[in-house]
């Protein structure tokens, strides 16, 4: 059984009520996370009214933290992909870094953001 990493933007699309992103939310077969840093993002962005909706999605979900591994590989990514010409956000390179250290398949919109052959996308 595949487990899940809910990118940022599909926790706010969830919380905005997004009928596709709670069917393909339902649709998944495994357990469901949460980087830290993706929970970050949404608070920064959160409305007042969505805050009881927010600190129940993220008591239902696992959250994976930023530790030694997973900062290390995400400082690789933004090295590789510096070198190749390509930019990429330290939140992503955190995110992307944690689904593939805990071997999560990473849920997604944002697809350009996340180059990684060695990342799963569901």
């Amino acid at each position: 059984m595949a487990k899940y990493l809910l990118d940022s933007d599909v926790l706010i699309w969830l919380l905005r009520g997004r009928s596709e992103t709670l069917q393909r939310v339902e649709s998944l077969d495994g357990p469901l996370g949460v980087s830290v840093v993706s929970r970050a993002e949404v608070w920064a962005g959160a409305r007042e009214a969505e805050h009881r909706k927010i600190e129940d999605l993220f008591l239902s979900l696992t959250t994976y933290a930023v530790d030694g591994p997973v900062a290390d590989l995400a400082g690789e990514f933004l090295r590789r992909y510096r070198r190749r010409g390509q930019s990429l956000e330290l939140p992503d390179a955190f995110i992307a870094a944690t689904a593939v250290v805990h071997g999560l398949m990473l849920v997604t919109y944002n697809l350009a953001h996340f180059p990684m052959p060695e990342l799963k996308l569901a």
